[in-house]
Protein backbone atom coordinates (compact mmCIF):
# COMPACT_ATOMS: atom_id res chain seq x y z
CA UNK A 1 0.00 0.00 0.00
CA UNK A 2 1.51 3.07 -1.02
CA UNK A 3 1.96 6.18 1.84
CA UNK A 4 2.84 9.54 1.60
CA UNK A 5 4.67 11.08 4.93
CA UNK A 6 5.96 14.99 5.36
CA UNK A 7 5.89 16.23 2.13
CA UNK A 8 7.62 19.40 1.48
CA UNK A 9 5.59 21.32 -1.69
CA UNK A 10 5.55 24.34 -3.42
CA UNK A 11 2.82 25.37 -5.20
CA UNK A 12 3.01 26.44 -9.13
CA UNK A 13 -0.05 26.87 -11.99
CA UNK A 14 -0.54 24.03 -13.71
CA UNK A 15 0.97 24.47 -17.68
CA UNK A 16 -2.00 21.94 -18.67
CA UNK A 17 -5.00 20.35 -17.90
CA UNK A 18 -3.83 17.53 -15.40
CA UNK A 19 -7.22 17.32 -13.94
CA UNK A 20 -8.09 13.70 -14.70
CA UNK A 21 -4.25 12.62 -15.74
CA UNK A 22 -1.44 14.53 -13.91
CA UNK A 23 -2.00 13.50 -10.27
CA UNK A 24 1.31 11.51 -9.11
CA UNK A 25 3.10 12.41 -12.21
CA UNK A 26 6.91 13.41 -12.18
CA UNK A 27 6.90 17.25 -12.99
CA UNK A 28 9.36 20.02 -14.31
CA UNK A 29 9.03 24.17 -14.31
CA UNK A 30 8.66 25.32 -17.80
CA UNK A 31 9.91 28.53 -19.08
CA UNK A 32 6.88 30.01 -18.24
CA UNK A 33 6.78 29.29 -14.67
CA UNK A 34 4.24 26.45 -14.36
CA UNK A 35 4.16 22.66 -13.62
CA UNK A 36 4.16 20.62 -16.32
CA UNK A 37 4.28 16.86 -16.53
CA UNK A 38 7.59 15.52 -18.27
CA UNK A 39 7.51 13.85 -21.42
CA UNK A 40 11.27 13.17 -21.80
CA UNK A 41 12.78 9.66 -20.55
CA UNK A 42 15.45 9.79 -17.64
CA UNK A 43 14.33 13.41 -17.82
CA UNK A 44 15.43 15.94 -14.58
CA UNK A 45 12.39 17.47 -12.68
CA UNK A 46 11.73 19.47 -9.28
CA UNK A 47 9.10 16.83 -8.39
CA UNK A 48 5.93 15.45 -8.49
CA UNK A 49 2.37 16.77 -8.82
CA UNK A 50 -0.01 16.24 -5.90
CA UNK A 51 -2.87 17.20 -6.60
CA UNK A 52 -4.92 17.42 -10.02
CA UNK A 53 -5.49 20.80 -11.10
CA UNK A 54 -6.97 22.05 -14.48
CA UNK A 55 -4.82 24.78 -16.77
CA UNK A 56 -3.98 27.23 -14.44
CA UNK A 57 -4.60 26.04 -10.95
CA UNK A 58 -2.07 25.99 -8.49
CA UNK A 59 -0.40 22.60 -8.87
CA UNK A 60 1.04 21.31 -5.39
CA UNK A 61 4.27 19.63 -6.23
CA UNK A 62 6.39 17.38 -3.93
CA UNK A 63 9.44 18.97 -3.86
CA UNK A 64 11.21 16.32 -0.55
CA UNK A 65 9.69 13.80 1.73
CA UNK A 66 8.05 10.90 1.20
CA UNK A 67 5.07 10.66 -1.77
CA UNK A 68 2.94 9.34 -3.99
CA UNK A 69 4.18 8.99 -7.37
CA UNK A 70 2.42 6.18 -10.60
CA UNK A 71 4.86 3.51 -11.47
CA UNK A 72 5.10 3.53 -15.74
CA UNK A 73 7.04 0.27 -15.30
CA UNK A 74 7.33 -2.65 -12.82
CA UNK A 75 9.42 -1.26 -10.09
CA UNK A 76 11.06 -2.91 -7.14
CA UNK A 77 11.25 -1.30 -3.95
CA UNK A 78 14.83 0.14 -3.49
CA UNK A 79 14.97 0.61 -7.07
CA UNK A 80 16.28 4.62 -8.19
CA UNK A 81 13.71 6.15 -9.86
CA UNK A 82 13.37 8.16 -13.20
CA UNK A 83 10.82 10.04 -15.03
CA UNK A 84 9.54 8.20 -18.14
CA UNK A 85 7.78 9.71 -21.04
CA UNK A 86 4.61 10.16 -19.66
CA UNK A 87 5.70 11.37 -16.06
CA UNK A 88 5.46 7.71 -14.40
CA UNK A 89 7.90 7.04 -12.80
CA UNK A 90 10.62 4.08 -14.20
CA UNK A 91 13.45 2.41 -12.57
CA UNK A 92 16.53 4.72 -13.86
CA UNK A 93 19.33 3.30 -16.31
CA UNK A 94 22.72 4.59 -16.78
CA UNK A 95 22.52 8.47 -17.46
CA UNK A 96 19.12 9.17 -16.22
CA UNK A 97 18.42 11.66 -13.86
CA UNK A 98 17.53 9.84 -10.44
CA UNK A 99 14.51 11.78 -8.70
CA UNK A 100 14.04 9.54 -5.74
CA UNK A 101 13.92 5.62 -4.29
CA UNK A 102 11.16 3.65 -4.33
CA UNK A 103 9.93 2.34 -0.91
CA UNK A 104 7.21 -0.36 -2.37
CA UNK A 105 7.27 -1.64 -5.45
CA UNK A 106 4.61 -1.82 -7.96
CA UNK A 107 3.40 -2.78 -11.65
CA UNK A 108 2.64 -0.34 -13.96
CA UNK A 109 0.01 1.95 -13.09
CA UNK A 110 -0.10 1.53 -9.56
CA UNK A 111 0.42 4.46 -7.18
CA UNK A 112 3.93 3.24 -5.23
CA UNK A 113 5.40 5.28 -2.26
CA UNK A 114 9.18 6.82 -2.88
CA UNK A 115 11.68 8.85 -0.94
CA UNK A 116 11.91 12.39 -3.26
CA UNK A 117 15.89 12.45 -3.20
CA UNK A 118 16.83 14.47 -6.40
CA UNK A 119 19.63 12.15 -6.74
CA UNK A 120 21.49 13.76 -9.95
CA UNK A 121 22.49 11.30 -13.05
CA UNK A 122 22.47 7.81 -12.40
CA UNK A 123 25.74 6.83 -12.88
Amino acid sequence: MATENIIQTISLPAAADYSSTGQYLFVDVNSSGQAAVIASQGANGIGVLQNNPAAGEAGSVAVGGVCKVVAGATIAAGAKLTPGADGRAETAATGDFGLGRALTGGADGEIISMLLTHQDVSA
